[in-house]
């Protein structure tokens, strides 16, 4: 799939071709009961204005539809992305569909959701922070909009040296506590983070955080996002390694085998408590591997969204 994509040249080209090919793929499996015919039409409702009616099609069907319009939506969703240090992991994948990092596969997998969302006729907004909310936009459904959030996105996919990498963070918790006060009408709210905390303290922060979406009447939709060769097998060489922390340029010299037990038992402990956590406060949890393709993103908004409507 990876070889495919390398020639697309756009976010728009992307997104639609994953789209189409994840709908043929729900036709072709156990899934396809799933709503993913998407149209311009709804199904008239009695009492309601007679106004958009298409009579062509009652013609055709004996049904009456109603034509819908930009601003008809049935779900709302901001996309949260995180672009901190952390997320440039590893920086020779920036930009780089075949191997991508985390925040390279968090701006494709936003622009396949902006696809799927717009053909349903939800609105969908973004908003990307690091050292605090970066950027935060208003949700509408509109092809103009979905392109504007394309022109926003697509300056995160350019290379970025690893000296050039360093950016603070302020905390995710923060961020999403400022997230939930903005957002005032209820969202789904789909957050793409690898949640890296540094104590036991900013991790409460982060569900106290996710915790202040859900009080708002939010759904939240967690995308734990990771390199799981790296980052959690922590499948290295057995040669020396310096390590450069992405967010505070902090080194430190590594020998891979010395601490490879114990770095696997810490990482995958931490993922064990973030996916009970979520459950405990009504999060949806879904670990991702950025080195595993788009449906492990498109698969679980789709049945969240099935839920919500």
């Amino acid at each position: 799939m990876f070889e495919e994509l390398e020639r697309y040249k756009s976010l728009d080209f992307f997104a639609r071709q994953v789209v189409e090919g994840f709908i043929t793929g729900l036709h072709k499996s156990p899934f396809h009961g799933f709503s993913v015919e998407f149209s311009e039409h709804r199904q008239y409702n009695s009492g309601e204005s007679t106004r958009n009616i298409d009579w062509k099609l009652y013609g055709r069907t004996d049904k009456l539809f109603v034509k819908t319009f930009e601003e008809e939506t049935n779900l709302r969703c901001q996309l949260v992305i995180d672009q901190s240090g952390s997320m440039l992991f590893p920086t020779e994948g920036q930009g780089d569909i075949k191997n991508p990092n985390k925040l390279t596969f968090s701006v494709y997998a936003a622009a396949a959701l902006t696809e799927m969302l717009l053909r349903q006729r939800d609105a969908f907004g973004l908003t990307l922070f690091s050292n605090g909310i970066d950027l935060q936009t208003p949700a509408r459904s509109s092809r103009t909009h979905q392109q504007y959030l394309y022109s926003l996105l697509e300056p995160l996919l350019k290379p970025v040296k690893p000296d050039q990498a360093n950016r603070p963070t302020q905390s995710v918790a923060e961020t999403l506590h400022l997230t939930a006060e903005q957002l005032h009408r209820r969202s789904m709210v789909i957050i793409f983070t690898d949640a890296f905390v540094a104590t036991e303290r900013d991790r409460d922060e982060l569900f106290d955080a996710m915790r202040h979406l859900r009080h708002c009447k939010h759904e939240v939709l967690l995308f734990h996002t990771f390199d799981y060769a790296h980052e959690i097998d922590f499948d290295f060489s057995n040669r020396p390694y310096l390590f450069i922390d992405l967010e505070t340029g902090q080194r430190l010299k590594v020998q891979p085998n010395e601490v490879a037990e114990s770095y696997k038992t810490e990482m995958h402990r931490q993922q064990a408590e973030l996916k009970q956590r979520a459950i405990q406060y009504n999060i949806d949890y879904q670990p991702v591997d950025v080195g595993l393709g788009f449906d492990q993103i498109l698969m679980p908004f789709l049945i969240k969204r099935q839920r919500e409507t």
